[in-house]
């Protein structure tokens, strides 16, 4: 892929490629135990992306999908990370997705509930991540339950405990890590949605750069790239999107 130079300045205002990483998807990203530092499937993206332009990169850390989104579309950063969700696609452009992953419910061992389609009752109260994509889809979704809002999507299931809620939404495998650390909960069978992970610049940034920046992504997922990095950082139970027509 030959890139412009018009393209690489429309990537890098300020000299360098400023990349959001949210940590509260840990599928895509995580901070290392030891040193803090940021790392996964996004950033591993990020750096690929960042060499095939030729700058310098610069990780831009935040813990929840909401300020990810927010800083890009005020142009804080150049690229992200994002479900694909059409409020975000405002300011947004976005590649097709390169990871698909699972939402699912969790509830209290007692629960009545036994499947997903019952869950939008009224008198029902579910915890979602604030900004997520699961707060937005959900947010359009549920006609009867009430939402509740965790300040960040890995305190979902904590926000669920101390409000004493029905329901918790979110990534399928932080729903299980969150059920294993605390007794007496369990997931719903199959899943109630499944979100396209994807890349975007702001669309000030012009049609070319989006352009180059979806090719990057097809590249990256046609190569085995997006596979052998979700299988480097052992991530289960996301798979890599099929190629956009």
């Amino acid at each position: 892929m030959t890139i412009a130079p018009s393209v690489i300045q429309a990537f890098t205002p300020q000299g360098v490629l400023r990349a959001c990483i949210n940590l509260g998807n840990p599928i895509l990203a995580h901070a290392d135990a030891v040193t803090g530092a940021p790392g996964g499937v996004s950033v591993d993206l990020a750096q690929a992306f960042a060499q095939r332009l030729g700058v310098a990169l610069e990780l831009v850390v935040f813990d929840a999908a909401g300020k990810s989104v927010d800083a890009v579309g005020h142009e804080q950063a150049d690229i992200g990370f994002f479900a694909i969700d059409p409020l975000r696609g405002a300011h947004i452009a976005f590649t097709a997705p390169y990871v698909l992953i699972e939402g699912s419910y969790l509830v209290r061992e007692d629960c009545a509930l036994q499947h997903n389609d019952e869950v939008d009752a009224s008198g029902l109260r579910v915890v979602v991540g604030k900004g997520s994509a699961y707060d937005l889809y959900l947010s359009r979704a549920l006609k009867n339950a009430q939402i509740l809002r965790a300040p960040t999507s890995p305190s979902v299931v904590q926000t669920f405990l101390e409000e004493n809620a029905d329901v918790a939404a979110g990534v399928k495998q932080q729903l299980e890590a969150d059920s294993r650390a605390h007794a007496g909960l369990r997931l719903l069978p199959g899943r109630f949605m499944v979100i396209q992970q994807a890349m975007g610049c702001p669309k000030s940034r012009g049609e070319d750069a989006a352009r180059v920046l979806s090719g990057f992504v097809e590249e990256m997922k046609a190569s085995g790239f997006v596979a052998r990095a979700l299988q480097r950082h052992g991530i289960q139970g996301a798979g890599v999107a099929p190629a956009s027509s």
